[in-house]
């Protein structure tokens, strides 16, 4: 905790995409969200990540997310974009895209859909570095891409340069352990970001040598992950505590879809923006489909998550 920062460290929220009843993006809330999450404090934006429904996203919205990202934020925080394609050539060309828009950093997963193993994997990682000049970052989710990326592997890409960081959403608290004392250990000289996506747990990673979080929840209460962060960076751990333990009720709000209709996404990015809508922040909960937007009865049992969080 006494080292010196990474470029992309503290709370990098993944921005949802609000979007229009008719599916398209909703410009001016996500502009709001972006003033929302810099006026609480953040230290990055993740654009177009999984809360940012990026895979459900055409080209074309993409491109117009990303853009509204990196213009309403100015230049105060680094904006990374989320590069996520099945194959190699398709995460290159997203990339080459997010550069052209002004990203700061790209993010990307394992190839998903073609089966493949270690060897490919490094070999994707290594050919989407040599293709692009902006710091690359992995994103370890492996119930998504159905690959966990090996502490191993990270390390030594992280030893010779190929990326700047991991944005960890495994699940997997040993592994990102063992991977901070391995980075430690064997890449003590380069500037790599260790960005935890675990966000009820983000006091332990951070006190486990996490450079950050990327909290979905970050984006109905950006400022509680600050303190928390500043907290833990000041070695408060019992203020840490105290706030993470109020983000971890607050993030009951994920529970608020009945699971009868609904999984996964829907109960995530769901009730992040019916959140959203209730705070006044963007102006509707629309998800794109096969999401679907929480209903009024669900939309109550988020609305009494955040009155006893002290959000509404």
């Amino acid at each position: 905790m006494t080292t010196p920062a990474p470029r992309f460290a503290g709370v990098v929220p993944p921005a949802v995409t609000p979007l229009t009843e008719e599916g398209e993006v909703d410009v001016r809330s996500l502009e709001r969200l972006v003033e929302w999450l810099l006026d609480a404090g953040v230290d990055g934006i993740f654009a177009l990540g999984s809360s940012g429904e990026t895979v459900f996203l055409t080209d074309r919205q993409r491109d117009l997310a990303l853009e509204t990202i990196v213009k309403t934020a100015g230049g105060a925080v680094p904006v990374i974009a989320g590069c996520i394609e099945p194959t190699t050539r398709r995460v290159v060309e997203r990339a080459e895209a997010s550069t052209r828009l002004g990203a700061d950093g790209l993010v990307v997963t394992a190839p998903f859909y073609a089966i493949v193993g270690p060897h490919e994997i490094e070999r994707h990682f290594r050919a989407v570095a040599a293709a692009v000049e902006l710091p690359l970052l992995a994103y370890d989710i492996p119930v998504c891409v159905h690959s966990k990326l090996s502490v191993d592997l990270l390390t030594r890409l992280a030893a010779e340069g190929v990326l700047a960081g991991v944005k960890d959403s495994s699940g997997d608290d040993v592994a990102f352990r063992q991977l901070a004392l391995a980075v430690a250990e064997h890449a003590p000289e380069r500037d790599f970001s260790l960005l935890t996506g675990h966000e009820v747990v983000v006091d332990a990673m951070m006190l486990a040598g996490g450079s950050g979080s990327v909290p979905g929840l970050g984006n109905v209460d950006p400022a509680g992950y600050v303190r928390l962060h500043r907290a833990c960076v000041a070695g408060d751990w019992t203020a840490a505590r105290r706030e993470q333990d109020r983000l971890t009720r607050l993030f009951r709000i994920v529970d608020a879809a009945d699971p009868a209709t609904s999984a996964g996404a829907t109960r995530g990015v769901g009730a992040f923006k019916t959140a959203l809508a209730l705070l006044g922040v963007i102006a509707g909960n629309a998800v794109s489909l096969p999401l679907r937007p929480l209903d009024a009865a669900e939309t109550g049992r988020v609305r009494t998550q955040l009155e006893l969080a002290g959000l509404l």
